[in-house]
């Protein structure tokens, strides 16, 4: 009945979702790919609204004051506690700056873009100076209230926000203490897979298909119900991180979701979809900038679990900056990725920040599993120093726009034998729509084959690194594991059989044919 009800809110979660997007984005108000900027960053500020109202709601009607509401207090009384507040939620909100309150009376403001703009200030501001600064600084930067992009006007731009608001306001959230930040997740997950796939190169950059996630988590959950802390060096929206949240429970996480992104739109979305999900300001640290070139995170405690699927094929410095040969991530292997393939740099980058009992799940382009120079040195530096751990062939079209099979590379520092994995999953997925796609099934069937570390025919095998050395380091999956012929199998006796069978009846055929042209000469001399 609760799966039923969750689904039901879920149907209903992504009908209001699409009726905003009908008018705003399929009415020619604002382009697709702002759009959910717009709709995450205002969800976001609706939900640490209700987020700290129903704090405040607790505490008082926990001491007996069954009528209080938060929302219908004064602003100087609210001010009162706002130090306290801050300290325990990581930011504050005046009552009359609260999304109730605001979207209530916003098509009667005529400056309501000044008005929302002040807002997010006011909220980015109160973390100033506390634990939480740089965890709300910048948030709201990609929710421009003043953008031409919502209107040519000033009024144009405020029924724009009006729409938007409204059809915030009518999404149903449900209990906090029911399903209220699953909803918040779905609805993220339903914006970004919304538009990803018309989104080009820019949409997969951020965007990993749920069951691949998954299954790079649980890789390397495999025999621990709890770690230190997990990061991601490409983190994107956070979509991997937070699966450590679903499958172990945020709390066995002991110290934190760790990540570093690149791209600033998408920076700022890790970081709201960390609040979505209920991760506390002191329990994340996402990180701004290019990891291979400025990396954060050095002086922290290596991690225990490592996901990531970096952008493929990316150019970065390399050889052209003098400095990174030295860099101790990367110094060890003797050499760096080429400049236009920056895939073992991230690849290096978290084998260096990984613990001595972590695991790292990566998903690889599958060109660097055979490519020759700077990538043939590297994989024979971790395969000399037996780092790698598996190769998992993944499926064909999984991923928005590219259908490209990629693979899996697990890296860990502390094996017991001097052996590698080669898991050829290539079939296990269901055609859907738009490409393939990984059912439970699949994420369990191949998560067995990487568990037992068996020798099964066309699947699996356990594969000595001598071996891989005597095949010039060749990583690809086909090299190892025989690709299993599904031709019809001929049987060559009944095919003869056949054969002798069919020229019989050809000759006789022959023979009547030859009769009946005989007869018909035979007729025309008469």
């Amino acid at each position: 009945m609760a799966d039923n009800r969750k689904e039901q809110e879920r149907a209903e979660l992504h009908r209001v979702i699409w009726d905003i997007a009908c008018n705003i984005v399929h009415a020619g108000t604002v382009d697709q790919s702002e759009f959910k900027q717009y709709v995450l960053g205002v969800m976001f500020y609706r939900y640490i609204s209700e987020n700290l109202t129903e704090y405040v709601n607790q505490i008082e009607q926990a001491a007996g004051n069954a009528d209080f509401d938060y929302s219908k207090m004064t602003d100087e009384q609210a001010e009162s506690a706002k130090k306290l507040l801050i300290n325990k939620k990581g930011f504050f909100i005046l009552p009359s700056e609260l999304f109730c309150n605001l979207q209530e009376k916003a098509a009667a403001d005529d400056n309501l873009n000044e008005t929302l703009a002040r807002i997010f200030k006011n909220i980015e501001n109160s973390a100033q100076g506390t634990e939480s600064e740089n965890d709300f600084k910048g948030l709201f930067d990609d929710v421009d209230v003043n953008s031409n992009k919502l209107g040519g006007t000033v009024t144009e731009r405020n029924k724009t926000l009006v729409m938007l608001l409204d059809g915030i306001a009518k999404m149903k959230l449900g209990n906090y203490q029911d399903t209220t930040i699953d909803v918040f997740g779905d609805a993220y997950e339903y914006l970004i897979s919304m538009y990803a796939s018309s989104a080009g190169k820019k949409g997969g950059e951020f965007y990993t298909p749920q069951e691949v996630s998954e299954l790079l988590t649980k890789i390397t959950l495999v025999g621990k119900t709890e770690v230190n802390k997990v990061y991601d060096p490409a983190v994107g929206s956070g979509s991997l991180l937070l699966n450590f949240a679903k499958i172990l429970g945020k709390d066995n996480v002991r110290q934190g979701f760790f990540g570093q992104e690149k791209n600033i739109t998408t920076y700022n979305l890790c970081r709201i979809n960390m609040f979505l999900h209920n991760i506390g300001y002191d329990k994340f640290n996402i990180a701004h900038g290019d990891t291979l070139i400025n990396p954060q995170h050095w002086d922290d405690e290596p991690f225990e679990a490592i996901v990531s699927n970096p952008p493929f094929a990316t150019k970065w410095e390399g050889d052209a900056n003098p400095v990174l040969i030295n860099d101790p991530r990367f110094s060890p292997a003797g050499i760096l990725a080429p400049k236009g393939n920056a895939d073992f740099a991230f690849i290096m980058h978290s084998l260096s920040w990984l613990a001595t009992n972590g695991t790292a799940a990566i998903v690889c382009f599958p060109g660097i599993m055979y490519r020759s120079g700077a990538e043939k040195k590297i994989r024979q530096y971790l395969i000399d120093n037996n780092y790698i751990d598996a190769i998992i062939q993944l499926p064909s079209n999984l991923f928005f726009n590219t259908p490209i099979a990629t693979c899996i590379m697990v890296l860990k520092k502390s094996k017991s034998e001097n052996k590698t994995l080669f898991v050829d999953a290539s079939k296990e997925f269901i055609k859907v729509t738009n490409g393939n796609k990984l059912t439970s099934e699949n994420v369990e069937t191949i998560l067995n084959r990487y568990i037992e570390r068996a020798d099964k025919e066309y699947i699996s095998r356990l594969v000595h690194n001598a071996e891989i050395e005597e095949n010039d380091y060749n990583l690809t999956v086909s090299t190892y594991i025989e690709q299993e012929d599904t031709r019809e199998k001929i049987d060559i006796d009944v095919l003869l059989e056949e054969s002798k069978k069919n020229i019989v009846q050809t000759n006789a055929l022959r023979s009547e044919f030859d009769g009946i042209i005989a007869q018909i000469l035979e007729g025309g001399n008469e």
